[in-house]
């Protein structure tokens, strides 16, 4: 595939879809940063295993780790302070009454992508690629591919500076998202992202799922499950 020589900053959470993404962009961009956000999240441990996952990705694949530069960690507490959230606060999830499930933390992907604007202006990136999905999403009003639409212009003029949104799992669904890192890296990507990545929203890696670690009945783990089960049977 074309390798492109512009930089990309890449919105990576520590999670199974911010990881392929970042696989998905160093197989793209000649150099690579990525950045987290500290907002608080009751799942703090997929901060935690960021740098395990880009450690084990850089030994696995050199070619990738000669491109993968700086790592950056931002605090973004304030998103918690606003109100708590089922992310944010130690509450059941459940259904709220504006049709949203109370996992959804209002403005937090638009707070990420204008701290990562700003971030990669200051780095000399132009090109934010983050893991937003409408495909197989809770109806979170900040990852519909219009919202990144009107943030990249809203960014561009904002910086002076064309800024470009990517968001390569828009239109995939798990079992789709699990086949992209297949195609990306093989079986030791897919291993890396099993092993390493969290997306469990209670933070709970004591269970060991085919799947990777989680407590197995929050939607992202149901949602993950479900994807690789299809993932596995699409393969078979």
């Amino acid at each position: 595939m074309a390798r492109s020589f512009d930089g990309a900053l890449v919105l990576f959470s520590g999670g199974q879809d911010s990881a392929t993404c970042l696989a998905w962009a160093l197989s793209r961009f000649d150099r690579v940063e990525t950045v987290g956000f500290d907002y608080g999240q009751r799942h703090h441990v997929e901060l935690e295993v960021r740098g395990t996952f880009r450690e084990a990705l850089t030994k696995q694949f050199p070619e990738w780790g000669e491109r993968l530069g700086d790592d950056h960690m931002l605090d973004a507490s304030i998103v918690g302070e606003l109100g708590a959230t089922a992310m944010t606060a130690d509450i059941a999830i459940e259904m709220a009454d504006n049709g949203l499930p109370n996992t959804f933390v209002p403005g937090r992907n638009l707070l990420f992508f204008t701290l990562a604007g700003a971030l990669a202006y200051r780095r000399g990136l132009r090109v934010l690629v983050g893991g937003m999905c409408e495909t197989d999403y809770s109806g979170y009003p900040d990852c519909r591919d219009d919202t990144l639409k009107a943030q990249q212009v809203a960014l561009s003029l904002g910086l002076d500076r064309r800024v470009t949104i990517e968001t390569p799992l828009m239109w995939l669904d798990k079992a789709e998202t699990f086949a992209l890192a297949r195609d990306l890296g093989g079986e030791p990507l897919l291993d890396l992202i099993i092993e390493n990545t969290h997306t469990c929203y209670l933070g709970d890696r004591s269970t060991r799922h085919d799947w990777g670690y989680g407590c197995g009945g929050c939607p992202a783990c149901q949602l993950r499950s479900a994807g690789w089960q299809k993932f596995k049977a699409e393969a078979a």
